[in-house]
């Protein structure tokens, strides 16, 4: 262990353990009722393990065996560990999404660390909300904290061929639609695709906020790559807990690693994967819980010369497992270091660069050189424009160059109800030009801004061949997901923002190089229908939801409350009496 910059008597859980009093009586004596000696806690930085894990969560059901190897490592780092379950956000069954959860995990998870005697922390996270969810509440509490990445699962198989989450899943799910997938074949697919514990294998959401935290330096370096069921995951949790004691003695914070150059280099490890869109929401967010201004166009500017070097799925053609046998993000890092902040402080008490020392490439093919990438193009792109005045989004790796630049005729379906009745029908009026846009969808009008945001190609397409089409929505899409898809549309259209205002026929222009986003309508046309606009019926009147609704902000603000903004740790102490 390092040496000590804090006494024991400075400890957090000495206020409560420590002083000769009744309220610590009454603290040392219930903790001695679970069985415990009171050496065993008192005077040992006592170390929360943020546990997201439950029953429905299907990325996470390692995690209870990663919970013993946490505990074996702050045991032996001389810590105290306790298990502090938090609200598990499983993308896969939570509706309506589990994006409109991330902001109760993070206010638990403050609440948690604020409330019970935690010194430092370590969070568990993997599936796509629970690592910005862990994080938010954690930079805003400020105490030493390690971050956790639960890992991806193994490849999918199918008849030879591997299977990506989401992406495949989408493009035999077209298959099938058109009729070209028996019932067998997609029953193999379905059996085949999610094969063990963790997360999507496809550069969706949860692979890159796992990459993007590895970025930040709030992991240990390289924990983000390895799978879910290696057993270096398992050490890797037990070095993360005897790592989370050292913090604590050393009074490292995430504020001391999160700044703004460590953001920077987020951000350019967002493109050079490839990353999911979600993931300029979610890094928005946390840079706002740190006190980092960070807006769409710093990210637009800092991705600038950073191409896509990750060949992962959607954008690519190998999965996760490839990437970590290829030697994971450090040898990713390790390519673009010319472009990136290497005097960081990182978790492990070392700067980006020490820990980037050494890293090699191990198959260049799914690990691009600078000289030769996926793409000269980074993975994300930030529109604006008359459709879009506060910014939008679009993945351009993972649609069709041709659509890259259009001008096209709207479909409006005025919410995914509508969308849903009327995609396939032989009806619909729709071309290939076609500009489908979807109204209703953004954080206040889903609620909770859902992943709607691919949009099906309507089957009439599907008959003729036709596999991608432009498709616009204040909704978000999948990681995993393809096409050319505008996401993140600001303000919603349930806010009256200008894509709440679109209608049939409209002319809309994409330019996806001049990064412009334009509804061809003239201004006094749209001032006619603002005046007879009207916002559309709250789907949430109560709870949770209706708090949701009444204090989310928008998608280019990283959708948090506006009551949980802050500086990080200014009312982390509890009153004891």
């Amino acid at each position: 262990m390092s040496s000590s910059a804090k006494k024991t008597e400075s400890l957090r859980s000495y206020r409560w353990y420590g002083p000769d009093d009744l309220r610590s009586f009454g603290h040392r004596s219930r903790t001695k009722q679970m069985g415990l000696h009171r050496e065993e806690f008192l005077g040992k930085p006592v170390i929360g393990i943020i546990n997201t894990w439950n029953e429905m969560n299907t990325c996470h059901t390692h995690f209870p065996q990663r919970v013993q190897d946490i505990k074996r490592g702050v045991l032996s780092a001389g810590g105290f560990p306790v298990e502090l379950p938090a609200m598990s956000l499983g993308e896969q069954l939570m509706k309506p999404t589990a994006m409109m959860y991330r902001n109760f995990l993070a206010m638990e998870v403050e609440e948690l660390l604020r409330s019970y005697p935690i010194d430092g922390a370590v969070l568990m996270g993997g599936c796509d909300k629970t690592t910005p969810g862990v994080l938010l509440g954690a930079i805003s509490m400020n105490l030493p904290c390690i971050y956790v990445p639960g890992g991806a699962m193994l490849r999918g198989h199918w008849r030879g061929e591997t299977l990506g989450s989401g992406t495949d899943v989408w493009k035999y799910w077209d298959e099938r639609r058109s009729g070209k997938l028996d019932t067998n074949s997609w029953l193999e697919i379905e059996d085949g695709i999610a094969r063990s514990p963790g997360t999507c294998m496809s550069m969706g959401t949860a692979v890159t906020m796992m990459s993007i935290s590895d970025a930040l330096g709030i992991s240990l370096p390289g924990a983000s790559s390895i799978p879910a069921v290696d057993s270096n995951h398992n050490r890797m949790a037990s070095l993360s807990g005897r790592r989370a004691v050292e913090l604590v003695w050393q009074d490292i914070k995430p504020t001391d690693i999160l700044t703004d150059q460590a953001f920077e280099n987020s951000i350019k490890v967002l493109m050079a994967i490839g990353g999911s869109t979600n993931g300029i929401i979610h890094l928005t967010a946390l840079a706002n819980r740190a006190g980092i201004s960070l807006d769409l166009e710093k990210f637009d500017r800092i991705s600038q010369g950073i191409p896509l070097l990750a060949n992962v799925k959607p954008s690519g053609a190998y999965v996760m497992e490839d990437f970590y046998f290829a030697g994971g993000l450090k040898s990713l890092m390790k390519q673009m270091e010319k472009n990136l902040n290497l005097d960081t402080l990182t978790v492990n008490g070392k700067t980006l660069g020490e820990n980037l020392e050494g890293a090699e490439v191990f198959n260049e093919d799914v690990i691009r050189p600078m000289e030769n990438p996926v793409s000269s193009n980074g993975g994300t792109a930030v529109l604006r424009g008359s459709l879009a005045p506060d910014g939008a989004v679009i993945k351009p790796t993972a649609a069709e160059k041709r659509l890259l630049k259009h001008r096209g005729a709207a479909v409006v379906f005025k919410d995914i109800r509508d969308l849903k009745a009327r995609v396939d029908s032989d009806e619909l009026e729709v071309t290939a030009d076609s500009v489908l846009v979807l109204q209703n969808a953004g954080p206040v009008g889903g609620p909770g801004m859902p992943e709607w945001g691919q949009l099906p190609v309507p089957k009439k397409l599907l008959d003729q061949g036709i596999k991608d089409v432009v498709r616009i929505s204040d909704a978000r899409m999948s990681g995993t997901s393809y096409g050319a898809c505008v996401l993140h549309v600001s303000p919603e259209a349930a806010l009256g923002g200008p894509l709440g205002l679109v209608r049939d026929g409209d002319q809309i222009e994409l330019d996806v190089e001049k990064r412009r986003l334009d509804l061809l309508v003239p201004e006094s046309e749209l001032e006619t229908r603002r005046n007879q606009w009207k916002p559309p019926e709250l789907k949430a009147g109560r709870g949770y939801a209706r708090i949701y609704i009444d204090h989310v902000n928008q998608a280019h603000q990283g959708c948090d409350f506006d009551f949980l903004q802050g500086i990080p740790g200014e009312t982390s102490e509890p009153d004891i009496y």
